[in-house]
Parts: structure tokens; C-alpha cells; sequence
């Protein structure tokens, strides 16, 4: 059923929840996946005084390749077909990136973990899991996080 399912990571607890139950449906259906970390370089690049940033870019693109192997560890001892992209971006929104990515593998489903925040904590952070539900052409697995 779900062949090619694209899993967004962060290096986040709930982030690698969403990846553990993408492997056990990719182990299931003998599914492709397809690891994607998203760098934000849209504060970094707004910021009035901006010396470092080619440093900066570097070390956020490090770190996105630091989390995607992180993960590939688990899906390669799991013995799941995987890939992995990390996608640097600036002035669009994260489930913006992750859902050009889902149209353009093509996946059949994205998972992706949710915080579940509320109230002023939704609206401070935001949550990019509930903007890619909404602009989504792609089914979504959200896979909830421990609640604090």
C-alpha cells in the first residue's frame, strides 16, 4: 500500500518516534523511505548583523547531516531500502519544504511527529506537522510525542 513513505526529522524525541513507527510500517510493506531534514536559515539571514553566516549555514547544515545519520543507523540496522536529503532553505515555511518534497520522490505517505501543543504554546511555535496537514496532497501519519 504505502511503497515510498518520506518521514520528516528534526534530532527531536518525538521526531524519532515518527521514525520508528515509519520503519515498522516500511518493514510491513516492504516500503521505501526517504529521511528529510529541513535547515531554516531564515532567522540566520534576517538578522541585521550577520558576520558569520557562511559559518552558520555550515554548521546548521552539519547538524542536519549529524541527525540524518543518526537515523539512517536505525533504518539500516532495521533493514529497511532508505535515502536521505537535507534541504536548506530561507523565507518559506518548513511543511511548505516537506510537502515540495513528498510531490517531488514521490512519496505515498509522509510521518511526522506532532508535540501536540496547545493553547499559547501552539501559538508561539506554531507546529509545522498542523501546516503540512493543511496543505498536504499526501496522506499524514502524525505520531504524538510525550506530553509535558
Amino acid at each position: 500500500m504505502y511503497k515510498r513513505i518520506l518521514v520528516a526529522v528534526d534530532g527531536s524525541e518525538t521526531a524519532d518516534a515518527a521514525l520508528q513507527e515509519a520503519i515498522k510500517l516500511a518493514k510491513d510493506h516492504g516500503s521505501q523511505i526517504r529521511l528529510v531534514h529541513v535547515v531554516d536559515l531564515t532567522m540566520a539571514y534576517s538578522a541585521a548583523e550577520a558576520p558569520y553566516i557562511f559559518e552558520y549555514r555550515k554548521a546548521m547544515e552539519d547538524a542536519g547531516k549529524a541527525v540524518l545519520a543518526g537515523c539512517s543507523t536505525w533504518a539500516r540496522s532495521a533493514g529497511v531500502q532508505f535515502d536521505t536529503k537535507c534541504v536548506v532553505m530561507f523565507a518559506k515555511h518548513v511543511c511548505d519544504v516537506i510537502e515540495e518534497e513528498a510531490t517531488q520522490w514521490p512519496a505515498d505517505l509522509v510521518v511526522i511527529g506532532t508535540h501536540g501543543r496547545r493553547g499559547i504554546r501552539r501559538l508561539l511555535l506554531g507546529s509545522v506537522a498542523e501546516g503540512l496537514t493543511r496543505i498536504s496532497s499526501k496522506p499524514i501519519l502524525l505520531i504524538r510525542g510525550r506530553t509535558s
